[in-house]
């Protein structure tokens, strides 16, 4: 299973506020949706914006999975694109809550139990059930919190950033991966794939996540 995060941010690694990356951002995070299978999401991303998960064109598949992460069963539905065109989300929750968060979302998705992680809820037990269901690229589109978590769980393959022309500054603001301490000893190794410079004053960064040092 491939398992790639996508992410735009600042110089200083900041993700939030969401909008930073150009049109030239957008297009390659519909392209990377073209090319996996699935897509997963945090609630938090869900609450801050509007997303469909949509690829080149406005294409909304039928084929492609569409996953939200949801410990809490906090989960905003209405004036939410997610519930209300194309297939059915998936959303995971813990195996406590899914009789309730069932009941509460209706027809609009279906709901998944899942173990918990060293991070809330299992992100590798979410990925496993993606790839049960078919999937055999992931790709995890956001927040901070579910970016740490899947590194933390080392379910991540790749990583796409696109850094912006901006800074932040903001220590409250999320970044591309936030938790509670380092995620390797003190880093995660990381291979450079490519990088590509825009006219937009962007940097398109692909990096391969290395977890053994003879990956590097």
């Amino acid at each position: 299973m491939n398992v790639s995060i996508v992410a735009a941010g600042t110089l200083c690694g900041r993700i939030s506020p969401v909008g930073m990356g150009s049109s030239e951002d957008r297009a390659l995070l519909e392209q990377l949706r073209d090319k996996t299978d699935a897509s997963l999401i945090g609630v938090g991303t869900l609450r801050a914006e509007n997303p469909e998960m949509r690829g080149s064109g406005g294409n909304l598949s039928e084929k492609r999975l569409r996953a939200v992460i949801c410990g809490s069963g906090d989960l905003p539905v209405a004036g939410k694109r997610l519930f209300a065109e194309g297939p059915r989300p998936l959303v995971f929750t813990s195996h406590a809550r899914v009789v309730s968060l069932t009941d509460s979302l209706g027809d609009v998705a279906e709901v998944c139990g899942i173990g918990v992680g060293g991070h809330g809820l299992s992100v590798a037990a979410a990925i496993a059930e993606l790839a049960r269901r078919g999937a055999r690229s992931v790709l995890i589109e956001g927040g901070g919190n579910l970016n740490y978590a899947a590194l933390a769980e080392g379910v991540v393959s790749d990583i796409y950033f696109t850094v912006t022309p901006f800074l932040s500054g903001d220590r409250q603001a999320v970044a591309l991966a936030d938790g509670p301490g380092p995620l390797g000893e003190p880093f995660v190794p990381l291979t450079l794939r490519s990088c590509r410079q825009s006219a937009s004053g962007e940097l398109f960064l692909h990096y391969q996540v290395a977890w053994r040092a003879d990956d590097v």
